[in-house]
């Protein structure tokens, strides 16, 4: 254990204490309104279908437009993208709410969700960038860098635990507009200052030559591979979101909605933490298939789960599947993807996620009115299934080349190199 808090101390030594708690509060207001979507237009318009509907338009926003935020970073220096995009973001949401709170018709409350969604500045996928080359550049080793990713995994959880228990909060004590509100504030003062933090000169814009531009070379098709993966586990988790809503609102608990899922963020967050303990011959594949088959196992009981105290239970174990699932993924893509891609990789996997979360708030929504809320759960017990039947047939290629320093330049010759280096698959 003494080993790992030295680790996580290292981690925090690179980044320094502002930062972690900046990129933590930063980002919070995507968990809280992309649950709380949900909850907020589900209690204006008084139909569930139509909150998934909202929460839908909201997350494929932030598919759409994230890995273009992404390459706009690595191409343009993280400080401008970012400073742009939080305040613009807090706009986004306040109209979006607004929207919400005066009903207006439900094709214009989706096009102002997509405003919101497109609009966020991404803080989780810039801030791995960020954090991967302070490690790499510190000559840390592999172990380290797991351990900066699994510090990032383990806030976005936390922000998945506080996020949804703000949003449940308000909706039991006022409204779920009070915490749309707090999230319009947050991401515009932490997302700048954020943007405007001194790491965000460890990324510097124009890594990528005139040559590399031109021809874009095709990454390594595990890539895609693994993002296909996160798109399922995104299934499962707008399954399961669905699913709680319906059964606390079938119980007549619809407020506690987001008190099941921060409980079920808790122990996301916990194995998170514990995961830098592993040791490094527990290997990432070997990881994201362990991961899979446990995601499927774990979540079958809550398609028989009928009550508060069995869903409270059940979620808490169930959690602990969602930050190995994350991290493992986001792992894999920095071994993948080059170096001056690195930003527009981890919003790519994030989009994957969210995107089979965005989807499937639609369709579980309309499932769980129509058939109840075990029916929004066993779509999610399916989707796990796939999760890992795609990780038992993967062959991730080999692990890429340790990320250059800040302010290093990269010749053509180096960045062919590299890609086809990672380009060979594993032995």
């Amino acid at each position: 254990m003494p080993t790992t808090l030295d680790a996580y101390r290292r981690v925090i030594g690179l980044t320094g204490p502002a930062l972690p708690m900046l990129s933590f509060l930063g980002r919070l207001p995507v968990a809280m309104i992309q649950f709380g979507s949900v909850l907020l237009v589900a209690q204006t318009s008084g139909s569930l279908a139509t909150g998934g509907l909202a929460a839908c338009a909201l997350a494929l926003g932030q598919v759409t437009m994230g890995p273009y935020v992404g390459r706009l970073a690595d191409r343009h220096g993280q400080r401008t993208v970012a400073l742009r995009f939080s305040l613009l973001n807090a706009l986004g949401i306040a109209a979006y709410t607004l929207g919400a709170i005066l009903e207006v018709p439900v094709p214009l409350l989706l096009a102002l969700g997509v405003i919101a969604g497109g609009t966020i500045p991404g803080i989780g996928p810039l801030a791995r960038a960020r954090i991967v080359p302070l490690a790499r550049g510190a000559s840390a080793d592999d172990r380290l860098v797991n351990t900066a990713l699994s510090l990032e995994s383990t806030m976005d959880e936390l922000s998945f635990v506080l996020g949804p228990a703000v949003v449940g909060i308000a909706a039991v004590a006022l409204h779920p507009a009070y915490a749309f509100g707090a999230a319009a504030v947050l991401v515009a003062v932490c997302g700048s200052a954020f943007a405007l933090h001194p790491t965000a000169r460890t990324v510097r814009p124009g890594h990528e030559s005139r040559a590399t531009k031109a021809r874009r070379p095709k990454l390594p098709r595990v890539v895609y591979v693994v993002r296909a993966g996160l798109v399922f586990v995104g299934v499962l988790l707008g399954a399961c979101g669905a699913g709680i809503t319906a059964l606390t609102e079938e119980l007549g608990q619809r407020g506690q909605a987001g008190l099941v899922y921060a409980a079920m963020g808790v122990t996301s967050a916990a194995v998170g933490l514990s995961m830098a303990a592993l040791p490094e011959r527990f290997g990432l594949h070997l990881r994201w298939r362990v991961a899979t088959a446990a995601a499927v196992l774990l979540s079958l009981p809550l398609v028989w789960t009928h009550s508060m105290l069995g869903l409270y239970l059940v979620v808490t174990v169930f959690g602990g599947i969602y930050a190995p699932n994350l991290l493992t993924g986001f792992a894999l893509t920095e071994r993948l993807v080059p170096p001056h891609r690195l930003a527009e990789g981890m919003a790519f996997a994030v989009s994957a996620f969210v995107g089979g979360q965005a989807v499937t708030l639609a369709v579980a929504g309309r499932l769980a009115e129509s058939y109840g809320a075990g029916a929004a759960f066993a779509l999610g017990s399916a989707a796990a299934a796939v999760a890992f039947a795609i990780a038992l047939i993967a062959r991730p290629g080999r692990r890429t080349a340790p990320s250059l320093t800040a302010g290093t330049r990269r010749t053509d010759r180096q960045v062919r190199d590299r890609e086809s280096t990672t380009s060979r698959p594993s032995p």
